[in-house]
């Protein structure tokens, strides 16, 4: 398996030291090729990681808004395209969720062998290898989507540890903005931790590195060649970039993609609290020793952290040794744990402090909890890119305020703006679908056209709604 490796920071390292050096007589010669190593060595940097970079290339059909209801208007063909990162020699690409949401045919654009490169003589290099993709599992809480080409012994980027990053640390962005393949930028890590919305787990990698439409799903690495981050939007007014760039943490990105090769989705897992930033207010009105920090509101009855004795009111001063500062810092805390993990916690309660073990459980609403259910290849309807299962009692459980007394649980979703797990599929073209063998029948039924619209009715949440759906 290649493995990147370069002298990047040790000749950043030398380059700074010698700027920094007095302007003595001779130092500009002295400089120079200090200047030269570090040059030659982003080069080979970009070099070797452009070879694990590859173009997504995503098309499916969408909706128009606001279209005159005959079945021709309703539909238009959609092509995406993005950028993916190669992170096993075995052929699995890790991208943005995005890119192929909604897409029924996926290429990737791989970069061509050395011994390619090797025997073309053009500045513009030979032309990159078309190949399809399939789509393995999309997480669409942190964006992240796992392909598979049917390739081995391809180039790849390591993963590194985002939690060591610091801000100001070096950094390169590499992906296809605009289409433009095998582009690279440098910058700065801006913030390590940048939450974009308030409450929200998620926290993002924010970079200055020039991020454009079509680097989402790039990688982010540091000056050793590792993936430090997935690049995934940027903040712009103009839609260019504007040095506000954003990237899920590699941390973040290699759980989702172990998960993902793993059980085919990710397994989300949960403490049983509901956790509050600790405010001056609310410090007051509680009694609290002190007005910072995080205090549960909730503690859910039946629950792991009920289970192990926290209450409500409880402060949290610490999680596994790191002290608590707010509630999105304890969310996050959790957020990135495995199923069966112990989460161990220092609490205040009243002037006593208490010790908690609290494991982690999987999260009840957590859109992968049909998968262990589904069979793939007994399951699949192909034409709607989803893996369906008969509503009975097992799912009703897992669905408790469904109104819908038959239907087509879709257990997985190739189409995530169409069709998203938990969706009960209950009638297509105003024809009902109790069974499984009803919608494959339903859906089977071509007119012999090269394309057919569906207009499905769905339960979503409890509520009633319908979807249009073109397939090939």
């Amino acid at each position: 398996m290649p493995v990147h490796r370069t002298p990047f920071a040790l000749a950043l390292l030398l380059f700074l030291s010698a700027a920094c050096g007095a302007a003595q007589p001779g130092s500009v010669e002295a400089q120079g090729p200090t200047m030269g190593t570090m040059s030659r060595s982003i080069e080979s940097l970009a070099a070797n990681i452009n070879d694990a970079i590859v173009q997504v290339r995503a098309s499916g059909y969408a909706p128009i808004s606001g279209a005159a209801s005959s079945r021709t208007s309703l539909l238009a063909r959609r092509s995406q395209t993005g950028s993916g990162i190669i992170v096993s020699a075995d052929g699995y690409i890790v991208t943005n969720a995005h890119v192929v949401a909604g897409a029924n045919r996926v290429h990737v654009h791989i970069p061509p062998s050395e011994n390619q490169r090797s025997a073309h003589h053009s500045t513009l290099g030979p032309a990159e290898i078309s190949v399809p993709a399939e789509i393995v599992g999309v997480d669409t809480e942190a964006d992240i989507a796992i392909l598979k080409v049917d390739r081995t012994g391809l180039s790849v980027v390591e993963f590194g540890d985002s939690d060591s990053l610091e801000t100001g640390q070096l950094v390169l962005a590499f992906g296809s903005p605009f289409g433009l393949e095998g582009t690279v930028t440098m910058g700065v890590v801006s913030a390590v931790a940048r939450q974009v919305e308030e409450d929200s787990p998620m926290v993002y990698v924010q970079t200055d590195a020039a991020i454009n439409p079509g680097n989402s799903g790039g990688a982010l690495v540091d000056a050793r060649g590792k993936l430090v981050g997935v690049n995934t939007f940027i903040a712009s007014p103009s839609g260019a970039s504007n040095g506000l760039g954003f990237a899920v943490p590699s941390n973040l990105v290699r759980i989702v993609y172990e998960q993902i090769r793993e059980h085919g989705h990710v397994r989300r897992g949960i403490i049983g609290v509901h956790a509050q930033t600790v405010t001056p207010t609310l410090a007051s009105g509680l009694g609290l020793l002190r007005d910072w920090g995080v205090v549960l509101s909730d503690v859910y009855p039946g629950g792991p952290a009920a289970s192990a004795g926290l209450q409500v009111g409880d402060v949290v001063v610490s999680l596994d040794g790191q002290a608590m500062e707010n509630a999105r810092q304890f969310n996050v805390g959790v957020y990135a744990r495995h199923i069966g993990d112990t989460v161990n916690l220092e609490v205040r309660r009243g002037e006593r402090e208490h010790r908690m073990a609290v494991t982690v459980v999987e999260r009840t609403d957590d859109p992968g909890r049909f998968d262990a259910l589904a069979n793939p290849q007994e399951h699949t309807v192909e034409r709607f890119g989803i893996v369906g299962l008969d509503l009975d009692g097992t799912l009703r459980r897992l669905l408790p305020q469904l109104r819908s007394e038959t239907g087509v649980v879709v257990a997985v979703s190739a189409a995530g703006e169409v069709f998203r797990p938990g969706d009960v599929i209950v009638a297509v073209n105003g024809d009902p679908t109790p069974t499984l063998a009803a919608l494959r029948g339903l859906v089977g039924a071509s007119d012999g056209e090269s394309e057919d619209a569906f207009v499905v009715q769905i339960e979503r949440a409890g509520r009633l709604g319908f979807v249009v759906v073109a397939v090939d």
